[in-house]
């Protein structure tokens, strides 16, 4: 009887899509597994306020996640690319690295305005620091405002609050079937996308070699940089 793999992932329904990316593209490569998907809330989930510009690189995502991995609790996670620690914990091991399905940040605004036709001092949600320097540099009249959430909770807040428009990642709109909301591709010269943005992380334990070798036939490490 063929094993089930335990695969640990957050439990939004981005991160569930993502999930099915890596099933479908290991299927694509010629190994169809058996799978069953465990939804594990992380303190990212739980934690609604503290802006991501306070826990870049570290493992606010991705913790519980990991520990029910060397607990063995878990085969292996995945994860959004850029939400993996800067430096990884020992006993575990980058199985693959997808390709980006789209790198770039995008604009969502209220009244479908671009971000150079925005109202003087609009009110932008988001809370990375990579994107609030940019977006000052380019207009420094913009309001930040830090929000957290997942996409479709950040969707919610910009139609129900005072924000004229959110910048995120188009990746997760695509992944989610939500492209018609994009209002403005972002160029590199205003905003340069993060390196990781879009692609997807795989981890296993170290000393599973055979697990490794498995989820190492979609990795795309030559095309990325971790």
């Amino acid at each position: 009887m063929a094993k089930t793999y335990k695969i640990g992932t957050r439990t939004s329904p981005l991160a569930l899509k993502q999930v099915e990316e890596i099933l479908n593209a290991l299927n694509d490569a010629g190994t169809s597994l058996k799978a069953e998907i465990v939804g594990i809330d992380t303190c990212g989930d739980k934690d609604k306020f503290t802006p991501i510009s306070y826990i870049e690189g570290e493992d606010f995502f991705t913790k519980e996640i990991d520990q029910a991995l060397l607990l063995g609790e878990i085969d292996f996670a995945v994860h959004s690319a850029k939400d993996v620690p800067f430096v990884l914990a020992e006993g575990f091991h980058i199985a693959a690295l997808t390709e980006s399905i789209d790198p770039y940040d995008v604009l969502v605004s209220r009244d479908g305005l671009k971000l150079d036709s925005l109202p003087f001092g609009a009110r932008i949600g988001t809370s990375s620091i990579r994107r609030k320097e940019a977006l000052k540099k380019f207009r420094p009249d913009f309001e930040l405002v830090d929000i957290r959430g997942n996409i479709q909770e950040r969707l919610k807040i910009l139609e129900t609050t005072s924000l004229n428009a959110i910048v995120i990642a188009a990746a997760g709109l695509i992944r989610l079937g939500l492209e018609e909301r994009i209002t403005e591709i972002l160029p590199p010269h205003i905003l340069e996308p993060h390196p990781l943005q879009g692609r997807l992380a795989v981890i296993a334990r170290a000393e599973d070699s055979d697990l490794i070798e498995i989820l190492s036939k979609i990795d795309s490490r030559e095309t990325a940089v971790i």
